[in-house]
């Protein structure tokens, strides 16, 4: 299952770059599948006894499809340069070499998606928008923070998902954000800069326990830096 998710995340992450969508296209894409469609699919499936064939059997194709799904709902959300649904079906032709899906498919698969999801869709307090909004507040109250670099930010978050680590370790999207963020202080800003106290301003703007923020800050460093 490990591989698995390594190569879905790879998939989305590979599909978002192809089609040039914004981070919070992205991450809002992360958060519906990776965070809500996949770990309700169970419970979905024994309530309503599904026999969509889309979910049985449940291959890694049919799987890719539904993450592209969440990319195209979440950029119908966050984008006002939205890509057409040929566009994902043109690239599901292109990455998706097991299966080929039609226009109707992609309607079908939305529909089962948003069913899942039981139609929930709001990502407004979804770990990335609340980095974004620690990132723009650090920059205004410390000159440091143009010197933290937000590339690592997202970079961190990509690695975290795929190896489960931000649906595992961390409690809610705050604490994720923090943790990311006084990371990415600790390795992009040079040490003799760092002047500003940032995990107590953390705490203080986050509201999260600074013990958990010191353990979870320790966890990404280990998996970012390998050790």
């Amino acid at each position: 299952m490990a591989s698995l998710r390594r190569t879905l995340v790879e998939f989305l992450i590979r599909s978002a770059s192809h089609l040039e969508v914004p981070p919070i296209v992205k991450y809002s894409a992360f958060a519906l599948f990776f965070d809500r469609f996949r770990p309700s699919l169970t419970r979905f499936l024994q309530i309503k006894k599904a026999k969509h064939w889309l979910l049985q059997p449940l291959t890694e194709s049919n799987l890719q499809l539904f993450v592209l799904i969440a990319i195209w709902v979440s950029s119908k959300m966050h984008d006002s340069r939205a890509s057409a649904l040929q566009s994902f079906k043109n690239l599901s032709n292109k990455l998706i070499t097991e299966q080929h899906f039609t226009v109707q498919d992609f309607l079908e698969a939305e529909l089962v998606f948003l069913q899942v999801l039981k139609f929930e869709i709001g990502t407004s307090n979804i770990s990335y928008v609340i980095l974004e909004d620690l990132y723009i507040q650090f920059k205004e109250v410390a000159k440091v923070g143009e010197l933290l670099n937000f590339e690592a930010c997202m970079d961190m978050m990509d690695l975290l998902y795929e190896k489960e680590e931000a649906s595992i370790l961390f409690g809610s999207s705050a604490s994720l954000a923090a943790s990311i963020l006084v990371c990415s202080y600790i390795i992009t800003v040079p040490k003799q800069r760092w002047e500003f106290p940032l995990l107590p301003w953390v705490k203080f703007v986050t509201s999260c326990n600074e013990g958990e923020l010191v353990v979870l800050v320790r966890h990404v460093l280990n998996h970012v830096l390998g050790t």
